[in-house]
């Protein structure tokens, strides 16, 4: 026993900690968290690698390339880095109002008995597979929006309005391919609006209420400020499902490697045209090609989360500036 007051030797402090654990497990989180440092430098590597026969045909032109003939030995990542951005930014602003509306009502809007299961069904909506949504997208939705939506929007505007112009033929294009990802990232912003409005402190609320502040301005002026990170968080985490969402895609956009200004036409992204020929390659040049379009998606990727990091705590430090 150690009087009080007595120093403690560094040796002493070692095999304390030793004893406890908290060496062991330092050291254990700490190889954990340089694993994933790890694979994801393996990732880029092998997409490097792979990607060299591209590299070297194409350079940096492969990014402004529009062509994609794998007859002709042709490939340009253009109409797919296009096809993947916007499909992604129509999900992002179809989801993002619905789900953030969605989260406030399951928070503070909603009856106790409704809350639970409500907060049930969003869950289960996240969990189905993308396969499902395509299916569903092909033999139910796709039809619908054709006739009801497509075709009708199409002969009224198409001749002033560009981007709505037709002629549609089979359904498949850009628009609903960014409808159906809204529909697989609406629960995602959901259940994150949700959770990040859930944990307001209730001082926030009864500060605004004892002032005499109606409901609406409750949330407006306390909750949504205080858990404003947090929701541009669940929305930035929406994007990156929708940026990287491979069966969905390839099944409801026509899978079309070109870029065309109407949004009811056929389209591609990058996850679909990887996904769609990878495993039919016959030259060494395709397969590279595809590898090097993985990379892009990669770098689109890691822009999009660094821009949502930034946002993220740009929205954060103003918010706690303001408090």
């Amino acid at each position: 026993m150690i009087a009080t007051g007595q120093p403690v030797s560094r040796s002493h402090r070692l095999r304390r900690r030793l004893r406890h654990g908290d060496v062991p497990f330092r050291l254990l989180a700490a190889a954990f968290a340089f694993i994933v440092v790890a694979l994801l430098v393996a990732i880029v590597g092998v997409a490097w690698d792979g990607s060299a026969a591209a590299r070297e045909a194409f350079g940096l032109g492969f990014l402004t390339r529009i062509a994609w003939n794998p007859v002709a030995g042709e490939f340009g990542a253009l109409p797919a880095i296009y096809g993947t951005i916007v499909s992604s930014a129509i999900a992002l602003l179809l989801a993002a109002p619905p789900g953030i509306m969605i989260g406030i009502f399951l928070s503070d809007l909603s009856p106790a008995r409704l809350r639970g299961p409500l907060s049930l069904m969003v869950e289960l909506l996240a969990a189905i597979p993308s396969v499902v949504y395509g299916m569903w997208g092909i033999f139910v939705f796709i039809p619908f929006f054709r006739g009801a939506i497509a075709e009708p929007v199409s002969r009224a505007l198409g001749d002033t309005v560009p981007f709505l112009a037709g002629p549609v033929t089979v359904g498949r294009g850009l628009l609903v391919a960014g409808i159906i990802l809204a529909i697989m990232i609406l629960p995602t912003i959901a259940a994150v609006s949700r959770d990040v409005l859930s944990v307001v402190p209730t001082h926030q609320r009864e500060a605004l209420l004892a002032l005499g502040a109606t409901r609406w301005e409750v949330i407006r002026h306390a909750l949504l400020p205080y858990a404003r990170a947090g929701i541009v968080g669940g929305m930035m985490l929406g994007l990156g499902r929708a940026l990287g969402e491979t069966m969905a895609a390839t099944m409801v956009i026509g899978n079309t490697p070109r870029i065309d200004p109407s949004l009811f036409q056929p389209a591609t992204t990058a996850a679909s045209l990887i996904a769609s020929q990878l495993p039919t390659t016959n030259t060494e040049l395709h397969s590279s090609a595809l590898v090097y379009l993985a990379l892009v998606l990669f770098l689109i990727t890691l822009l999009a989360n660094s821009i949502a990091r930034l946002l993220v705590w740009r929205v954060a430090g103003a918010a706690g500036g303001r408090r």
